[in-house]
């Protein structure tokens, strides 16, 4: 009688077990934090997750998503200045551009940017002071065919020497295992568009843009009450409020069609036909004006889905602490130094550019660290179809002035006498 009683007693332990292993799993799948559940939940959440960024994702003509920090970035109209900026223009920032003495070649920045916003389809709003808009529009470059952009870019680029010709210039053997300089400036992504600066655009084509324009002289002056701006820039600040709303680039209003972006520019500002005295006087009067207009500005981009390129004639000036404030409230410094009518303009040494480029300020969006360039030392200049960004390459020393007749002058200061004697007296 034991026997069977062990028997049942061990048929009913593993009949005991069995339905507390079957009701602990059933358990299990009920109790949330399990592992079968979190992947169940895992793989909904996912896929659902993945639908609802895929249906907010904005897309726009002429924009693409940051690699570093998904902001929605678009082209300057200069690949190089892409580059060196991290990539593009985010959407919402304002780009600082200090102007060279001569507004020659911020101007041409200023061009690129529009031009490229025609292209694009983007709208625009150009604001000046001393040129009509409609003159500054009617100057855009001319934007070229994917082929022709293939062989400006090869335009300037160092051809292979060829061995067979005793003519051609042979590197010495022990530097022709060292890594030649790359000067050009370029991602291994194709952003933007290119043009050519020896063409203006068509006129067909520059009229598919929408344009808003505020011309200066012809405002009317207008009461600004306790605001702390000028006339000028508080009207310049409700202009582009008001197509900032009535277009529908801060969501208020739905747009139209498509989404899309507004385009910035503004000319010189800071000089006085804006009717600020920042760059008459050491102690100006409205030393807080561009700063507040600026600040404002930035408020009105944070919140639109608008980019901004303004330019300053910085070498006006003269109280270096505005011109500091000005540069931080700017997401995107950068300073135009050209050669022209300064020593550097005959210097050999920088035969082959036109004025340098200094970078004041990276955007810090989204992160603690900034996309910038590998190296500071960076040059532009303009070639006959084209304006360029390059690293800053100093030529070889190819000069002739130490010769062997110069060798007696050297010896001279080891003891020789006035007769030029060629032999050391030690």
């Amino acid at each position: 009688m034991a026997a069977p009683v062990r028997c049942m007693a061990g048929s009913s332990s593993r009949s005991n077990t069995t339905s507390f292993q079957k009701k602990t799993r059933s358990k299990l799948v009920s109790i949330p934090g399990t592992r079968p559940s979190v992947r169940s939940s895992s793989r909904s959440n996912t896929t659902s997750f993945q639908k609802k960024t895929r249906s907010k994702l904005v897309s726009i003509p002429g924009t693409r998503p940051s690699v570093q920090n998904g902001q929605l970035l678009l082209s300057s109209g200069v690949s190089s200045l892409d580059y060196v900026i991290g990539g593009g223009l985010a959407v919402g920032t304002l780009l600082l551009v200090e102007e060279d003495r001569y507004d020659s070649y911020s101007r041409m920045l200023l061009k690129y940017f529009l031009a490229e916003g025609v292209v694009c389809g983007h709208e625009l709003f150009l604001a000046s002071a001393r040129d009509h808009p409609d003159e500054i529009m009617q100057e855009l470059p001319s934007p070229i065919m994917d082929e022709v952009a293939s062989l400006k870019i090869s335009e300037g680029q160092p051809q292979p020497s060829d061995p067979e010709n005793p003519d051609t210039m042979k590197i010495a053997w022990r530097y022709q295992n060292q890594p030649r300089v790359q000067t050009a400036l370029a991602s291994s992504l194709r952003f933007g568009h290119y043009y050519d600066v020896s063409k203006t655009m068509e006129p067909e084509l520059r009229q598919t843009a929408k344009c808003h324009s505020f011309y200066q002289l012809q405002e009317t002056p207008v009461t600004t009450g306790s605001s702390p701006l000028p006339s000028p820039y508080h009207a310049l600040l409700k202009s582009i409020q008001t197509v900032i709303r009535k277009e529908g680039f801060d969501g208020s209003t739905p747009q139209s069609k498509t989404r899309n972006v507004l385009r910035l520019g503004l000319h010189s500002l800071g000089s006085a036909l804006w009717g600020d005295d920042v760059c008459c006087k050491d102690n100006p009067a409205h030393c807080h004006a561009l700063s507040t207009f600026l600040y404002a500005l930035r408020g009105l981009l944070r919140t639109s889905l608008s980019v901004a390129m303004v330019t300053v004639p910085s070498h006006l000036i003269q109280n270096r602490a505005v011109m500091g404030r000005i540069i931080r409230l700017s997401d995107t410094a950068i300073a135009l130094e050209s050669f022209r009518g300064s020593e550097k303009e005959t210097n050999p040494l920088y035969k082959d550019y036109h004025g340098l480029l200094h970078v004041r300020q990276l955007p810090h969006l989204n992160c603690l660290s900034c996309e910038g360039p590998d190296t500071k030392d960076l040059a532009f200049k303009l070639k006959r179809k084209q304006f360029t960004i390059e690293r800053l390459h100093l030529p070889p020393d190819l000069s002739e002035t130490v010769s062997r007749v110069s060798k007696t002058e050297l010896a001279a200061g080891c003891g020789t006498t006035a007769t030029g004697n060629k032999h050391l007296d030690f």
